[in-house]
């Protein structure tokens, strides 16, 4: 993978232009980035969805939050977007699925508290397959539950546990070209790959810290050749597995600053000074900062937070960090 940039700066304002704890992304048809803005556990003003694209410009905001009304969000997860270019975003406090438009405009919603057949429970990764038809992780249940696309559910599968087809609070989900699902089992430590019908195919990883183990995986992508990219969130990495996952490569990110960025240290002298001065890629931590999330938040270009994977059609790889605000964007390598 060859890096091609990095998008995004920190904000501290719950509103314009820069990220708050970004928790996923989604492409539409005609390429612009819609970002979900988590924000912090202790300060959650400034839930919203903006968008950009790869040139860096900035396309505005909406889904405010937090909040309660039909626009707004209270925890929101990830996102999604169909055929017809329907953006799907789930709010797992809400128990919600709710549709906007490309222009944000707020579509409708699916489940709520206020269900009382329990329509969804805590939902957190969702994705779409070729019919159309929404897959989300209802996370607190351990199941995956398929929708069709008007809202009803038309199937489920999966069950709490740790044999294989069952799942401990699972996240982030996707499909491949021939609608084989992928989920992160997150406290499982694993990818799990179903066909179609939720039928067990196969497992990927084991709990650790080693070269193909993972620790705690949030987020899973698979691109047209196969090749399977997850997000190893506890150990601040992306590792890629081929389709019969073996390992292939290991990344650790290679982030440098972002127009957004320079612009803001441009106006701000002092702090582009300061910044030239500083130690921002420490080499020799004390031993007891050894752990991956350490190494990561002390050193500027790695990733730290890396919580969400994404594709787009050009084969372009987006890695998502809520940490540091950003991210960081690579493009497959010509053989």
């Amino acid at each position: 993978m060859n890096y091609l940039k990095t998008i995004g700066i920190n904000s501290n304002q719950p509103r314009g232009r820069g990220f708050n704890h970004p928790y996923d992304i989604a492409i539409s048809s005609g390429g612009r980035i819609y970002v979900l803005n988590r924000m912090y556990p202790q300060s959650t003003e400034g839930i919203r969805i903006q968008v950009c694209d790869l040139d860096d410009n900035w396309h505005g905001e909406f889904g405010n939050g937090p909040g309660d009304s039909k626009d707004s969000f209270r925890v929101p997860v990830a996102m999604a977007f169909n055929s017809n270019d329907k953006l799907f975003v789930t709010d797992e406090a809400f128990h919600q699925i709710k549709i906007f438009n490309t222009d944000g405009d707020f579509i409708d919603a699916w489940g709520g508290p206020e269900v009382q057949d329990e329509f969804i429970q805590t939902p957190a990764g969702i994705c779409i397959n070729s019919d159309d038809s929404v897959l989300v992780v209802e996370q607190q249940k351990g199941c995956i539950t398929r929708i069709d696309p008007n809202g009803n559910i038309i199937g489920k599968f999966g069950t709490p546990g740790s044999l294989n087809g069952q799942f401990n609070l699972p996240w982030g989900i996707t499909v491949d070209t021939e609608n084989n699902i992928y989920v992160a089992d997150w406290r499982n430590d694993r990818i799990q790959k179903f066909d179609n019908s939720g039928r067990f195919l196969m497992s990927i990883g084991r709990s650790g810290h080693n070269d193909g183990q993972l620790y705690r995986p949030s987020s899973v992508a698979v691109d047209s050749e196969g090749l399977i990219y997850v997000a190893d969130w506890g150990n601040e990495r992306i590792q890629i597995f081929d389709d019969d996952g073996e390992l292939l490569n290991i990344m650790y990110g290679e982030a440098t600053l972002s127009k957004w960025a320079l612009e803001w240290l441009e106006v701000n002298k002092d702090e582009y000074s300061a910044r030239k001065n500083s130690n921002l890629a420490i080499k020799d931590l004390p031993s007891h900062l050894h752990s991956p999330y350490h190494v990561s938040s002390q050193t500027e270009h790695l990733f730290w937070g890396p919580v969400s994977v994404k594709l787009d059609k050009e084969n372009r790889f987006y890695v998502t960090e809520h940490s540091r605000h950003r991210i960081q964007i690579f493009q497959q390598s010509k053989t």
